[in-house]
């Protein structure tokens, strides 16, 4: 028992020997002031007393991990083989269930999911996700998921810096991720809110305690032919704990005690939920420098519109710059022409948020309050811009109302 499923599962995780409380800090670093939500930390001791042979112990706190999470398939499956590893050895996880082996390849799967991700879940504590540069001053919190590793990291609005706080296991799509076709069973890839809130009642069973669903697609995706609808972060249903990693037709699915914590969160129509198929983190120094790169190209956008030199105002869209309506040829006729008429311009842009899209391409999704003002037109809207970098520049490709 203890070196099948070490070998199984430790050294897959690429963890054995190695199971720790995660988050306890050295001389150096400081505290992380994170939350422990979900199992984790207990399977972690439990597969840390299989490690080092305790079985009676593993079982023990595997039987209280049931008190406490009554549904949960994975730890009846450890139960199970810790109760038959005492009359014979078992050959692999999930000897004692007699399960098809499809269901036990799932649960294998979130296993080592779950404990990959406690193990590193100190060095997420202590480094910034590269896609959360700013947030606005109203967004209170922002969701990074990470499908390849199953989980959804919450962080909270710290004066426009992300600070971690929690981290939960999710489900996401059976083909994995990079949606671009409607029913093809993967989640998208992008920067996306939280639009709306659907209570229990209105849903069915499948879908939990809830459900938020996201603006996929957005602006980026429809320009990219990207197709479907319906993407949702929501519960389980009421006799299932938590499914496996790859378990939905495209959207992401907490267990219904996760769904409820994060929900405490959300703010319709401002949360921002950021997902990738592999999340990148940044050193704060790193953070900043890219942050105050681009800060500095949207100022410089701004000041050459105040400028009225409209060919400098041009010099920052791309040529493949596209509204809902114009390409960069009809915007920037139109530019022309309404520019030759001003006097004098004002723009002051404030609540801004700068996201990194995930993804091979250099793309950044910019919101804020624009309050235009000149000598023959004034007006105030929430504008969004998604920038692109072209041969080593800065620019806009995608500009409208948000």
């Amino acid at each position: 028992m203890r070196r099948t499923i070490i070998g199984l599962l430790l050294v897959a995780c690429g963890i054995a020997g190695s199971l720790v409380v995660i988050g306890s800090p050295s001389r150096t670093t400081p505290a992380a002031t994170f939350s422990d939500s979900g199992p984790e930390p207990q399977l972690a001791r439990i597969f840390a007393e299989i490690e080092n042979n305790r079985l009676d112990q593993a079982l023990t706190q595997t039987e209280a991990l049931l008190q406490q999470y009554p549904k949960f398939r994975l730890g009846h499956l450890i139960k199970g083989d810790l109760l038959l590893a005492r009359s014979r050895p078992i050959s692999t996880l999930g000897n004692a269930g007699g399960a098809p082996e499809e269901k036990l390849s799932d649960l294998r799967e979130e296993a080592i999911a779950r404990l990959k991700a406690y193990r590193e879940r100190g060095a997420v504590a202590h480094n910034l996700p590269r896609y959360l540069l700013q947030l606005q001053p109203d967004q209170k919190y922002a969701i990074v998921i990470d499908t390849q590793k199953a989980r959804l990291y919450l962080y909270q609005n710290d004066n426009g810096r992300p600070r971690f706080v929690a981290d939960y296991y999710v489900s996401h799509g059976k083909l994995g991720a990079g949606k671009m076709l409607e029913g093809d069973k993967k989640t998208p890839t992008g920067v996306y809110h939280v639009t709306s809130s659907l209570p229990a009642q209105k849903l069915g069973d499948l879908y939990g305690v809830g459900a938020y669903p996201l603006n996929y697609p957005n602006e980026w995706d429809k320009r990219q032919g990207r197709k479907g609808h319906g993407i949702w972060l929501h519960g389980t249903p009421s006799d299932t704990y938590s499914r496996p990693p790859k378990a939905s037709d495209g959207c992401v699915v907490l267990t219904n005690t996760d769904l409820d914590a994060v929900a405490k969160n959300l703010q319709i129509g401002l949360t921002p939920v950021i997902i990738s198929n592999s999340v990148e983190f940044l050193s704060l120094d790193d953070w900043q420098k890219e942050r105050s790169s681009l800060n500095k190209k949207i100022e410089e956008w701004r000041a050459d519109w105040e400028s009225r030199d409209v060919e400098r105002y041009l010099k920052h869209y791309s040529k493949s710059f596209q509204t809902r309506d114009a390409n960069f040829a009809q915007f920037a006729e139109q530019k022309r022409k309404v520019g030759s008429g001003k006097e004098w311009i004002k723009v002051r842009i404030s609540n801004m948020s700068v996201f990194r899209n995930p993804g091979k391409e250099e793309l950044v999704v910019v919101t804020f309050e624009q309050d235009y003002q000149s000598n023959n037109l004034s007006n105030q809207m929430k504008k969004r811009q998604y920038w692109i970098r072209e041969d080593g520049q800065w620019k806009i490709v995608y500009e409208g109302a948000a």
